[in-house]
C-alpha cells in the first residue's frame, strides 16, 4: 500500500504519529508516582493476603520477629527522595526473596509471579523518577549534605538491607521450609503495608 509514490508521504506521517504515541506511553509521568505505587502496592497486598489468609497453626512455634525498623518511616516521610529510595530498597529486596520461591501449589507460584511483575514495574518507575530528580537537581547531593538529616536515607537503606537479610538467613536456616516461607510472606506483607500508608507523601507539587 505504501509502495506507490503518492502514498509515501502519508505513510511516513502515519509512522511518525505511531512513534510519538509509543514514546508517550513509554515515558512515565513521575508526577503520578504515588498513584502508580499505591495501585501496584495494593495489588501486591491483596495477592499476598490471598496466599496466607490462614496462618498454619503448626508454624506458630517457628514464628520470628524480624524487627522491621519502623523509625525509618518517621525519618523518611519528611524527605520525599528518602522515601522513594526506601521504597526502592524494599521493592528490590522483596523481589530477590520471592525469586527463590519454588514450592507448589501452582496457584501460589502464579500469584508470586504477578507480585514480581508488579515489583519489577515499581522498580523501573522508581529508577526513572529518582534519576529524573537527580538530573533536575544537579546539586542535590551537595544540598543534602547541609541538611541535618542528610545521612538518613543511606543509613535507613542499610537498616532495611539488614532487615531483609534476617529473612534470607531465616529461610536458609529453616532450609526453605513451607513454614519459613509462610512466616516470611506474612512479614513482607506487613512491611509493604507500612509503606503503602505513605504513598500519598510521594505526590509532587
Amino acid at each position: 500500500m505504501c509502495t506507490k509514490p503518492d502514498m509515501i508521504p502519508k505513510c511516513l506521517w502515519l509512522i511518525v504519529l505511531v512513534g510519538l504515541c509509543i514514546t508517550g506511553n513509554l515515558s512515565l509521568d513521575c508526577n503520578l508516582l504515588n498513584v502508580h505505587l499505591r495501585r501496584v502496592t495494593l495489588q501486591n497486598l491483596r495477592l499476598l493476603s490471598s496466599m496466607s489468609n490462614s496462618f498454619p497453626r503448626e508454624c506458630l512455634k517457628e514464628n520470628k520477629d524480624f524487627e522491621l525498623p519502623q523509625e525509618i518511616l518517621s525519618h523518611t516521610q519528611t524527605v520525599k527522595r528518602g522515601l522513594r529510595e526506601a521504597f526502592y530498597e524494599v521493592s528490590i529486596q522483596a523481589f530477590h526473596i520471592f525469586s527463590q520461591y519454588t514450592f507448589e501449589p501452582t496457584w501460589k507460584l502464579k500469584h508470586l509471579n504477578q507480585i514480581q511483575m508488579g515489583l519489577d514495574k515499581q522498580l523501573e518507575y522508581l529508577e526513572q523518577c529518582l534519576q529524573e530528580e537527580e538530573n533536575e537537581n544537579a546539586d542535590v547531593k551537595e544540598a543534602a549534605m547541609k541538611y541535618s538529616g542528610a545521612q538518613g536515607p543511606q543509613v535507613h537503606n542499610l537498616e532495611l538491607r539488614r532487615y531483609f537479610n534476617k529473612m534470607h538467613n531465616f529461610l536458609k536456616e529453616k532450609k526453605y521450609s513451607h513454614c519459613a516461607w509462610d512466616i516470611v510472606q506474612v512479614e513482607i506483607r506487613r512491611c509493604i503495608y507500612y509503606f503503602y500508608q505513605f504513598t500519598a507523601l510521594l505526590r509532587r507539587k
